[in-house]
């Protein structure tokens, strides 16, 4: 298992260190450097897809920051599943930095503080979701060279701007300075980010890939990009569909419209112990005949104040 200093191997001659990698010189033939240029489209539409607009504004509700969170427990679990696979593949071995980079636990402590011990049995994988998973797992058993693609965009991207969502959601959200909720988002096992992106790259740049593997690796990262997309747009469409969280924290209240059993207050509508929805609540304490009382005093007073006003 290679360290962050270590080539694959383990050879010392072979020791990469840091500050090596800030002096190596880079080719536009590079995969590094492909990735880098013919993905800044795809890295800008996925950055103005509006669920990260709104997050990075910090108007991200708990119930959806819940729902990205499944999601990528589900592509990360793909990720990595297909990665231990491929650790000791000459197309990607030297990529596997599992102590430094893997989150799949990390996520799984995230999902234990929002859903609680038996979480594994409250989350599901989306549409969106399952496709991008699909995919991670037919590149890993039928083309793991193509993995490279998926790699590098998620781990790159969680060190670079994923630490910034961090900070958003976690003041956004008001959660624990103690980081619970956004594990996923911490690299305990990494000192210096930018250092380490630097090594991963020349870690890139070192396999041996052909012209046109290097071409097709491009494209899965656009690919790569496309179902993240996809994700983002099916996670935007579900926070358009959910209430506004009450301010002071509470529970959004029926609006009166549709189904009743929408209601998160509809329990005692079914015969189950619990609270009534307010609206419908205050619809039948309106009918009684002492409440109309009240209420047809109180218009009555208001009517003459606003009479009196307009005089």
């Amino acid at each position: 298992m290679p360290s962050a200093l270590e080539s694959p191997e383990g050879g010392e001659e072979d020791i990469l260190s840091y500050e090596e990698m800030e002096c190596d010189p880079v080719s536009p033939m590079d995969l590094s450097e492909l990735l880098k240029e013919r993905t800044k489209e795809s890295h800008d539409r996925a950055e103005n897809t509006q669920f990260v607009k709104d997050f990075l504004k910090g108007r991200i509700k708990k119930e959806l920051f819940k729902l990205a969170t499944v999601a990528l427990h589900f592509t990360y679990s793909a990720l990595e599943e297909e990665m231990e696979r491929n650790k000791e593949n000459p197309v990607f071995a030297p990529l596997y930095f599992p102590v430094e980079l893997h989150r799949r636990e990390a996520l799984a402590k995230d999902l234990k503080y929002f859903y609680g011990e038996d979480w594994k049995e409250k989350i599901q994988c989306s549409e969106a979701t399952q496709q991008y998973v699909d995919r991670i797992h037919h590149v890993g058993q039928h083309e793991p060279e193509l993995l490279v693609a998926h790699a590098y965009t998620r781990y790159m991207g969680d060190l670079s701007g994923g630490q910034v969502l961090k900070k958003v959601a976690q003041r956004a959200l008001k959660l624990p300075s103690t980081e619970e909720g956004i594990q996923f988002y911490v690299f305990d096992n990494i000192s210096n980010a930018q250092q380490f992106k630097q090594l991963y790259r020349a870690r890139m740049n070192a396999l041996d890939f052909d012209k046109n593997t290097k071409e097709r690796i491009v494209e899965e990262a656009n690919k790569a990009f496309r179902f993240n997309m996809q994700v983002f747009d099916e996670l935007d469409k579900i926070g358009r569909s959910l209430a506004e969280e009450a301010q002071d924290g509470g529970f959004p209240v029926h609006d009166g419209k549709g189904d009743i059993r929408k209601c998160p207050y509809y329990a005692d509508k079914l015969g189950t112990a619990g609270p009534g929805c307010p609206f419908h609540a205050a619809l039948g304490l309106a009918r009684q005949p002492l409440v109309q009382l009240v209420l047809a005093a109180c218009v009555a007073v208001a009517a003459g104040a606003a009479a009196w006003y307009i005089l």
